[in-house]
């Protein structure tokens, strides 16, 4: 009889064992990087590195001198690409520069894409900015009706572009100055990328260079 209870007390401390290690193992993944950790960048050096790439009528989003290019060819269209990856809070930067079409054009960041749906961060070549969502197939600014104007823009050299989605709060930079801020909570976790569009004008010719995913 003693020794079947002890058999029992070494199997309930063998599965108490195994409990403890495997919460610890789940606090261990569950525990964030340090701020500033980078979780992804890419200097566009290579075309392998999973960004969505195309070509067709409507444009081109491809690798192209050491970024990642994307050329409108309508009027009132949008691009986007993504490299397939997951995140939650983020601070991302990038630097974007027009090579050639009209300065009535967006171009900057996106957080938080799923199936569709995503936060954008824009800017235009003349001095305007912009925060919002892509949800639904409906295209909604958040915190402005319409796109700001902003001394903050370089409007013929490049922009370096911060945003931060953290929680609730979305927040843009440019030139490494706060313009604008936002709250929504529709989105959580997603993948992130680069995107541009023109307006009643075609045309806009855009790169993108020294993309960084980082933690907030």
């Amino acid at each position: 009889m003693l020794k079947i209870r002890l058999s029992h007390l070494l199997i309930v401390l063998l599965v108490l064992s195994i409990f403890l290690l495997s919460s610890c193992a789940s606090l261990a993944v569950a525990t964030p990087a340090p701020s500033g950790t980078i979780l992804f960048q890419d200097s566009f050096a290579t075309n392998v590195s999973g960004w969505d790439r195309l070509a067709n009528d409507g444009g081109i989003m491809d690798y192209d001198s050491g970024g990642f290019r994307i050329l409108i060819l309508q009027p009132n269209m949008n691009y986007w690409s993504t490299p397939q990856k997951s995140f939650g809070d983020v601070r991302m930067e990038v630097d974007v520069t027009k090579l050639n079409g009209p300065d009535e054009n967006r171009a900057g960041l996106m957080c938080r894409y799923q199936n569709g749906d995503y936060y954008f961060f824009i800017v235009s070549n003349d001095g305007y900015y912009g925060i919002g969502k892509f949800i639904g197939g409906q295209t909604l600014l958040l915190g402005q009706t319409v796109m700001q104007p902003s001394e903050f823009i370089q409007k013929d050299a490049m922009n370096h572009v911060r945003v931060d989605c953290i929680g609730n709060t979305l927040t843009l930079y440019v030139n490494f100055n706060q313009v604008a801020s936002a709250q929504d909570s529709d989105f959580v976790t997603g993948d992130v990328g680069v995107l541009a569009g023109s307006f009643t004008q075609p045309g806009v010719d855009v790169l993108f260079q020294n993309f960084m995913v980082m933690q907030p």
